[in-house]
């Protein structure tokens, strides 16, 4: 991008008020991310951004990659009270007990699972949606994400609403909402790859 401040290459509207938006939307929102350990880390970021501005998520992403053991699964599976402690403690992350019960729970639920967390959150992907042409267009939950939220509860997740649950497939590319005409939209969706 050269040497000045970022620039937006984006028809989003919501991209362009911040660097860290430029760059999360630029390089990283909407492209398929089909591991494990990245989908637990998404799904625990959205948890932890419910009720609260996603800039704020951005901006203690590195705090919560430390504290969370880089979102590692089987680490924060283990995790016991003590754990809890320390991380009500650090004032790198956003320090809400349930939330952080949460993580850990859906740690184990997500290692519950026989075919794996990407099996499962892709099963509910929707390379058919429409390309949004305003930000209106744009749903806040849609059936595909009520479905996931049921699926994800049903397996023992917490904190996986429908909303939530959009927000991770958005994230994660199992839909395309970048808006037609973004530049960004041909690298994001579940048609930019084959995710399994």
């Amino acid at each position: 991008m050269g040497g000045g401040p970022a620039q937006a290459v984006t028809a989003c509207a919501w991209a362009a008020s911040t660097p860290e938006y430029v760059a999360y939307h630029d390089q990283e929102w909407g492209r398929p991310v089909t591991d494990d350990v990245g989908l637990y880390e998404r799904l625990s970021l959205e948890a932890f951004q419910s009720g609260l501005s996603w800039i704020t998520i951005l901006r203690k992403r590195e705090g919560f990659r430390r504290a969370f053991d880089g979102f590692d699964p089987v680490a924060v599976a283990a995790y016991t009270e003590q754990d809890v402690a320390r991380l009500m403690a650090d004032a790198s992350i956003v320090r809400n007990r349930s939330k952080i019960e949460a993580a850990i729970a859906n740690a184990r639920a997500a290692l519950d699972l026989s075919d794996g967390l990407s099996r499962l959150v892709w099963g509910f992907a929707d390379p058919d949606a429409p390309a949004p042409r305003t930000p209106a267009d744009v749903p806040a939950m849609t059936e595909g994400s009520k479905n996931l939220a049921k699926a994800l509860k049903k397996a023992g997740f917490r904190f996986v609403g429908p909303t939530t649950a959009y927000a991770l497939m958005q994230a994660c590319g199992l839909v395309n909402d970048h808006l037609a005409g973004c530049p960004a939209r041909p690298f994001s969706g579940p048609g930019a790859i084959s995710p399994l």
